[in-house]
């Protein structure tokens, strides 16, 4: 029984082992692919919209698509599967160039690698469109340098060698520059224009652009917080044809808290176009130089008063400013201990670095405090344009002393109370003398 049982177990073995040999004799082999035709079809067109117009700076946007099929394949137990296909642009540069266009391309050649067939994908290019440019439609060559894959020989079971094409392309790009006014300052001029105060800015302007305007009117606007702000911001000029130039004259004010500088203003025009459409053009910028604002300065020395006087203050006032000051008035503004009836004195026009002299009636009071003082003043004035105009406050010192010598002791309270008192009692004596005297005189 024993030996029955051996066999039996021996002969189960044996199948088992022969099963798993027949099964890995019939596994499927995993088989290669083998491609033999198919290369790279681009094709180039601008993103959205192909117009722009004279002046711009322009981006570009460029899709490029690769529509390149693989044509045949074939798949073999002992096949190698290449690495790339046949219908890959690699290695891809792209050049966008002017051609005739009046286009002129800032950027460089830019590589953008390998595009698989059935792909697109995006390069954008900074342009400038020329000033002058006509209205018209343009073509802008885009050159594609890539390389594929033209062969894969394989030799043996586990190697393949590959064969590749350079290849160069030039695709057109249709765009259309449309027609507009561009704007070129020709010149500018400027008359009173300071800080705090009203002016005039006189401009040129040219159209140097590709369209002729019809009810043209040019207006010129603040930039941000520009302290220089437009009073009368729009001026009609009518027709406006190409390579015409035109005055414009504007009057703007400067703020008070600016500095001496240049700041910026925004000039453009808007006008009907060849279609009757009412239209913008771009806004061109204009520095505007801001001369210096009107100011005044106390040149004199301090005058010295005494308590208790009543007197003339003289004070020197300069102009220290950057234009000329017209009917000009100082005043001056009192506080305890002085008082006067009249505080404005009459100046004239003061041109810069010219000084005048003002006169205050002024009174001390008795009982002022012995230092110097500084008294408020301020001018009133009338600038270029004859607007109405204040200084900001100036410091008039003045001193109050005490008398010297033989007056200051005569004015001194101590020796006038003695004085008082001396002479009450002198008056007395003088009283009590008479008074015995008529008594005596009675007796």
């Amino acid at each position: 029984m024993k030996g029955v049982i051996n066999n039996n177990v021996r002969i189960f073995t044996i199948t088992i082992i022969l099963l798993a040999v027949a099964g890995c004799l019939v596994a499927p082999v995993t088989a290669g692919e083998r491609v033999l035709s198919g290369n790279p079809e681009l094709s180039a067109a601008i993103l959205g919209a192909n117009e722009f117009s004279p002046g711009e700076d322009a981006t570009i946007p460029v899709i490029i698509q690769n529509s390149g099929l693989i044509q045949y394949e074939y798949t073999y137990p002992t096949t190698l599967t290449p690495r790339d296909l046949p219908n890959t642009a690699k290695l891809m540069e792209v050049t966008l160039e002017s051609g005739d266009a009046p286009v002129t391309i800032k950027s460089d050649p830019q590589k953008v690698g390998d595009l698989m067939g059935g792909s697109t994908l995006v390069v954008q290019f900074k342009a400038r469109i020329a000033a002058d440019a006509p209205s018209d439609s343009y073509t802008l060559p885009l050159k594609v340098n890539y390389t594929y894959l033209w062969a894969a020989d394989q030799y043996g079971l586990d190697q393949l060698q590959y064969f590749y094409k350079n290849q160069e392309e030039t695709l057109e790009l249709p765009i259309h520059i449309k027609p507009r006014i561009v704007l070129e300052l020709i010149s500018i001029d400027l008359a009173h224009v300071n800080v705090g105060t009203e002016g005039y800015l006189d401009l040129k302007l040219k159209n140097i652009g590709n369209e002729a305007g019809r009810d043209t009117v040019v207006v010129l606007t603040q930039v941000g917080n520009s302290p220089v702000i437009p009073v009368a911001s729009s001026v009609y000029i009518g027709d406006f044809p190409k390579d015409s130039v035109i005055p414009v004259e504007y009057k703007i004010a400067v703020s008070k808290d600016a500095e001496p500088f240049n700041y910026p203003v925004n000039v453009s025009v808007t006008y009907k176009n060849s279609d009757g459409d009412t239209v913008a053009s771009d806004p061109v910028t204009v520095g505007v130089p801001v001369s210096g604002k009107i100011n005044f300065s106390v040149v004199s020395t301090p005058d010295e008063v005494t308590p208790g006087s009543q007197g003339v203050l003289e004070v020197v006032y300069k102009n220290t400013g950057a234009a000329t000051a017209y009917d000009a008035r100082a005043r001056i503004i009192t506080v305890d201990p002085f008082t006067t009836k009249d505080d404005t004195s009459y100046l004239g026009d003061m041109a810069p670095g010219e000084t005048r002299t003002a006169q205050f009636d002024v009174s001390v009071a008795q009982g002022a405090t012995i230092k110097e003082y500084g008294l408020d003043s301020e001018l009133r004035y009338r600038d270029a344009l004859d607007n109405d105009q204040v200084s900001d406050r100036v410091t008039v010192p003045i001193k109050i002393v005490t008398l010297s010598g033989v007056l200051g002791v005569v004015t001194n309270p101590y020796f006038i109370v003695i004085i008082i008192a001396v002479v009450a009692g002198s008056g007395y004596l003088v009283m009590r003398r008479r008074t015995r005297k008529d008594i005596r005189k009675g007796n």
